[in-house]
Order: structure tokens, then sequence, then C-alpha cells
């Protein structure tokens, strides 16, 4: 019976090292045995793995792939083991890598850390924040939280909460240009809208006396790419937004916001999901981070 996970450690070492020498130091092997392990490995799956050359290790794309799956499922060895030999029990610990939108990661994860990090002061945190959707196995992150309906795909996901979508402007917007009282109003307004192409232009409103739910058109000559900087124009009192609810809950309750147009809000809920790679048995600290968030944003 081959010895698959030892292959795996002698490939991930010799990538992270980007040297079959510097792998085979710290094993205490040969090179050359370092490079027929990771060969024989390629053979096994039919697929080149890395690039050799005189100087540095280059992986494939496939190569990139097999890395962090196999750094997921060595990690998955330690922890399983830890346990076992921890009588069942084990803290959370290790790197962690998450991804986040800048809106949700600003409002609702940064604020958090604090506490988690108290915690878990073991775990050691890497929190990215961009709008722009990563891939976990190339970009070799632990957990993404993605808004909307998820793609199809083979990643795992927990649902963490939901959020509604709200008009909203600042008070001094709403002096100086008045309240919209219906939908048909913002026609005269400055909406801020998103520059990324949508099916249909528009904001749905829902009619109070029939219940119906129309896409209504708005005018504005201001786009922007995220909620973070819808916001942000709505309090330089630069017009009137629609975002999630969590970009700007602090700010209306704090009166620099305001809600309109409530009465024709279509209440569309926006869920809200930890993804994740892999499968039920989860390593620690990705497990403990996933609790974590659900039990402050469900609560």
């Amino acid at each position: 019976m081959d010895n698959r996970a030892g292959e795996m450690e002698v490939f991930v070492l010799a990538a992270e090292l980007k040297s079959f020498s510097a792998a085979g130091r710290r094993l205490k092997l040969s090179p050359s045995a370092v490079s027929k392990l990771v060969t024989r490995l390629e053979d096994r799956l039919g697929t080149r793995l890395v690039v050799r050359s005189t100087r540095l290790l280059q992986l494939t794309p496939e190569g990139e792939t097999y890395l962090a799956r196999a750094s997921r499922i060595l990690a998955e060895i330690a922890d399983t083991e830890a346990v076992v030999a921890g009588g069942g029990r084990m803290r959370p610990r290790g790197p962690l890598s998450v991804n986040a939108s800048v809106g949700f990661g600003e409002h609702q994860i940064l604020p958090m850390i604090r506490d988690f990090q108290m915690q878990f002061p073991e775990v050691q945190l890497d929190i990215t924040l961009t709008d722009d959707t990563v891939d976990l196995i190339r970009e070799r992150v632990d957990i993404a939280i993605r808004h909307g309906p998820l793609r199809d795909s083979s990643l795992m996901a927990r649902k963490l909460g939901q959020s509604r979508q709200v008009v909203i402007a600042s008070p001094d917007y709403v002096r100086e240009h008045g309240a919209p009282k219906t939908p048909d109003d913002l026609l005269h307004h400055n909406c801020i809208n998103f520059n990324f192409r949508r099916a249909v232009e528009g904001w749905p409103f829902r009619d109070p006396k029939t219940g119906k739910v129309d896409v209504r058109p708005v005018a504005g000559g201001l786009k922007a790419s995220t909620g973070s900087i819808i916001r942000q124009l709505c309090l330089d009192g630069l017009g009137i937004g629609r975002v999630g609810r969590f970009h700007v809950e602090p700010d209306i309750e704090n009166g620099r916001l305001v809600v309109l147009l409530e009465d024709f809000n279509p209440e569309d809920i926006e869920e809200i999901h930890a993804v994740y790679a892999g499968h039920e048995h989860l390593a620690v600290r990705i497990r403990a981070f996933i609790d974590f968030l659900a039990r402050r944003l469900q609560g």
C-alpha cells in the first residue's frame, strides 16, 4: 500500500520552498529522492504538477490545485491526530485565510475580530477584503463570504444570515431636495446605481395596495462598483442609494442616513453564506470561525 500522505507532505514542502534541494534538507532526503517521489505522484495522477528548472520550481495549474487541496488534507490529518491525542478536545489553532467583500468586511467582520482573537488566540487570521470573486482553491483561501445566490460549484456553504435592501439618503440631501413620496418621484432625484450590468435595470418596489412588485426606472448620474462606495456617496449628500442594510445599519441608527420609501419596500432578501472547500469534516480552526460568525450574525 503506497504512502499517499507522505507523498503529499513531500510535494507540499517542495512547492512551498520552491526547491527539491531545500525540501530534501528539511526532510533529510537527497534532492533526487524528492524528485523521484514527485515524479511518482505525477505518474499516478497522469498529469504534470511542477515545471522543473535549474533555479526554482514552478507549479502548473494542476500543481496549484493539488497543492491547495493537499495542504488542507494534511492540516485535517494533523487536526484529527491532535483531537484523538487530546481525548477528543482541541483548541482551534494555525493559519486561517478569510476573504470577504469590502462593505461586509468593514461593517460586520472587522468589528468582531477582537472578540474572536480573545476567544481563539492560537488562530492566525489572514483577512482580505475585495469585491472580486476569488477562486478559493487557486488563492488558497479557507473561507469566503458570499452574498446573493450561490453559483453551482464543488464548494460547501453555510448560511450565516440575510440582509434586506433599503433605499437611503443623508438628512442633508433630504432637506435640500425633499424626500420621495412614491417610487415615481425617483425620476426627479439623483439616484446612485451600481455600474455592473444587471438583467433588469431599475429598482424593485411593491405596491402597498396590491402587493405586486415591479421594477421602476430611476434617474441619476452617479454609478459605483460597491455598496461601500454608494454608502459613502450617500453620506456625502450626493444622492439616493439602494444597498443591503448591513452596509448602512450603524449610519441609520446614529441618524447619518435615513431610510426612504419603506412602504414600498419589496422585502427582497440577500442571503449571506460562508463558502469553503472540503467536506463536513472541517479543520477545527475553520469550523470555529464559521460557527463564531453564524452565532454573531444570526444573533
